[in-house]
């Protein structure tokens, strides 16, 4: 196959969590142990930074990555979803996976797994796993997908874990308490492995802590590195809680005997776009007017984005907003300025929520706009109707955003 043909095969003929939603959500480990199998379990070899968590892992995980390339490691980085191209999600020293490695996998296991019906998340975190082990990377960050105990890449034995937060997200699938929720993160939790816990609660704290006692595992927490940070090249007053959380984590594999210097640490989290290729987190597109994307889709993560705004003076708000149909999205549009002209749309992907279903239901709170046959429909009218003084912001969906990308 060509890797075209080879793409339009992972995405039709599996079952994709980002498309299709919780069809495609698997609750056990089986397959991914299977396919481990399959591969000569690749994941045994591999030394592994383990990141979950509900809002910050994706930052967390290229700050990490980014420290690690400058102290001279070769560093794998596995994350989720992609924005723009499906190798964004596996990565060595930032550099996306070869098409031709893409293609050589699935044209050599695909027969192998079809009997077991995989997800594509189940298939992907194959792939990354064989991946570098064929590339001999010195270690590998590894964000988790979805939850954490039943999350495919929970087959690893970490160096550290990292949980760089709990708060109410995918519900449906993780649990409708923050204690439910807090104690599927902490299901990365291996026995005698140091754990880093970001910005927590007292109700999902507790969870973590918890399950570190339970495992025997050393317990640091963010906060623990202080308020005088390096700068980092991320945008958002929010990055320094995500700074905390991937300090404390390195401090963590130093003392596992990593050679990381503090220098490493300046250079890495000042250059972390640069290096591992980030995107969509507090994203300038443009200023005149000021235009920035952000991928964030549950409470915190729009409460984080509203924080943000404040930092900005300008007239006129405009958001241009998508979401998906398999979320209660009512707690998120009754935090959102009633002052503001919206844009609404869908993502071209099954997910979405179609927009005048979400113009119905934003104007239960009070929000007025208009709907657009597409995101890049909405982002031009938007860019149209804004003033050099104003405001306007993409989000609502990792989708939405990537449309815009």
């Amino acid at each position: 196959m060509e890797y075209g043909e080879t793409l339009d095969y992972l995405f039709a003929q599996l079952p994709m969590y980002q498309r299709q939603g919780p069809a495609a959500y698997k609750a056990n480990l089986d397959n991914t142990i299977a396919i481990c199998s399959m591969l000569g379990n690749p994941e045994r070899n591999l030394k592994v930074v383990h990141v979950a968590g509900t809002n910050g892992k994706g930052s967390v995980s290229h700050m990490i990555a980014s420290v690690l390339q400058k102290a001279g490691y070769k560093t794998g980085l596995y994350t989720s979803p992609h924005f723009k191209d499906f190798r964004e999600r596996i990565r060595i020293n930032g550099e996306m996976m070869p098409h031709e490695d893409v293609v050589d996998f699935v044209e050599r296991y695909r027969q192998e797994w079809k009997p077991l019906n995989p997800s594509f998340f189940e298939i992907t975190v194959g792939m990354a796993f064989w991946y570098f082990l064929k590339s001999e990377v010195d270690i590998v960050v590894l964000e988790t997908g979805l939850g954490g105990r039943l999350d495919s890449t929970n087959v690893c034995f970490p160096e550290v874990s990292v949980i760089t937060n709990v708060s109410m997200d995918h519900m449906n699938l993780l649990g409708d308490s923050i204690e439910a929720i807090a104690a599927e993160k902490a299901g990365i939790i291996k026995q005698g492995v140091p754990v880093i816990m970001g910005k927590t609660c007292d109700a999902s704290a507790q969870v973590i802590e918890n399950k570190a006692n339970e495992m025997g595992a050393q317990l640091y927490k963010a906060m623990d590195a202080g308020s005088e940070l390096p700068r980092t090249d991320l945008e958002g007053s929010y990055q320094k809680e995500n700074t905390q959380t991937a300090l404390v984590a390195l401090r963590a594999l130093k003392k596992k005997g990593w050679n990381i210097e503090y220098e490493h640490v300046e250079q890495g989290l000042a250059s972390v776009a640069k290096s591992t290729g980030i995107k969509g987190r507090w994203q300038q597109l443009g200023e005149a007017p000021l235009i920035f994307a952000d991928a964030g889709h549950n409470e915190d993560g729009i409460r984080v984005v509203l924080a943000e705004m404040k930092n900005y003076h300008f007239t006129n708000l405009h958001v241009v907003i998508g979401m998906v149909k398999d979320k209660s999205i009512s707690n998120i549009l009754s935090m959102l300025p009633k002052n503001a002209s919206y844009y609404f749309c869908k993502a071209d992907i099954p997910r979405g929520l179609p927009a005048e279903e979400l113009m119905e239901k934003a104007r239960e709170f009070g929000l007025r706009g208009e709907c657009f046959p597409s995101v890049r429909r909405a982002y031009e009218a938007a860019r149209l109707y804004a003033k050099a003084e104003d405001f306007i912001f993409i989000g609502g969906s990792v989708f939405t955003v990537a449309e815009v990308l």
